[in-house]
């Protein structure tokens, strides 16, 4: 089976209706005997919302998103090379498209009959951050095939696109080391924690997806016996059916056999007397 074909498809459906149609493919792979297929396509993941929101994006404004893909390069690149007139340049752009393509993100989800709330809104907005910041995200929203709205972008420094530029640092010099931030650490914790859990919440997931699948593919054998009885069950009683028919007509014939037998042994018994009867006469 052509697996990428299939990806491309799942991807472009409604979350609503991910989960059956990746399944349905899942079962005709298994029918197939194509294992690795079928696989491949139980590994992906129903897309949330957003994320399904933000890929139509990608996938039916494609001019749109080659210039927004642009930026991203444009952002990272000026973040690793510490080009603070670069990103004060490419975060003015930012600010204004993120939130205009998230508005038209919306817009697509409605026409595809899948409206979203504000809140959805916001996490498509948080997708668009993530795929300005993160290369990997980038790709995958190229793509269409986003599953999940990424952690909150935190790459890129808040620049004020209005600022002035900074005044040229002073002379490099020892400076003191900073007293440790209990908030921060407080954070960071917190976040690790969170990370933790997500983690967790994805193993389960896992567990829980692949204990339904041996689940239905169980269901599915057990349906074909269920098939294959009935038929040699309604086959039994048709014979059955036939056998009774012919034991009937077999005892009505032996019936009839039976009086037949009892006429012509009387015949035999009148026929022997009256044989005896003119022996008799005749001696």
């Amino acid at each position: 089976m052509d697996v990428e074909r299939i990806t491309e498809e799942l991807y472009g459906l409604k979350p609503g209706d991910f989960v059956a149609a990746r399944d349905g493919y899942v079962a005709q792979a298994r029918a197939a005997k194509d294992p690795a297929a079928a696989k491949a396509i139980a590994a992906l993941r129903r897309p949330a919302t957003a994320a399904w929101a933000a890929n139509r994006l990608a996938r039916e404004r494609p001019r749109e998103a080659e210039r927004f893909l642009a930026l991203g390069e444009t952002l990272r690149e000026a973040h690793r090379t510490l080009d603070a007139e670069r990103l004060r340049a490419a975060s003015r752009e930012q600010h204004q498209l993120v939130a205009a393509l998230a508005r038209t993100a919306a817009e697509l989800a409605g026409e595809a009959g899948q409206p979203v709330s504000d809140t959805v809104v916001r996490e498509i907005e948080q997708t668009l951050h993530g795929v300005l910041a993160h290369g990997d995200v980038a790709d995958r929203w190229a793509k269409g095939r986003l599953v999940k709205v990424p952690e909150a972008a935190v790459g890129f420094p808040a620049i004020d696109p209005d600022a002035d530029p900074p005044p040229p640092p002073p002379p490099a010099r020892a400076a003191p080391r900073p007293a440790p931030n209990p908030d921060l650490a407080k954070a960071r914790a917190a976040a690790a924690e969170a990370t933790a859990e997500v983690a967790r919440c994805e193993r389960e997931f896992d567990s829980a997806e692949r204990s339904r699948q041996a689940a239905a593919a169980k269901a599915e054998e057990a349906a074909g016996r269920v098939t294959r009885l009935e038929t040699d069950l309604a086959e039994a009683r048709r014979n059955r059916t036939e056998a009774e028919g012919s034991a009937s007509r077999a005892a009505t014939a032996l019936t009839t056999a039976e009086r037949a037998l009892a006429r012509s042994r009387r015949a035999e018994d009148r026929a022997t007397r009256t044989a005896e009867a003119l022996e008799g006469q005749a001696s």
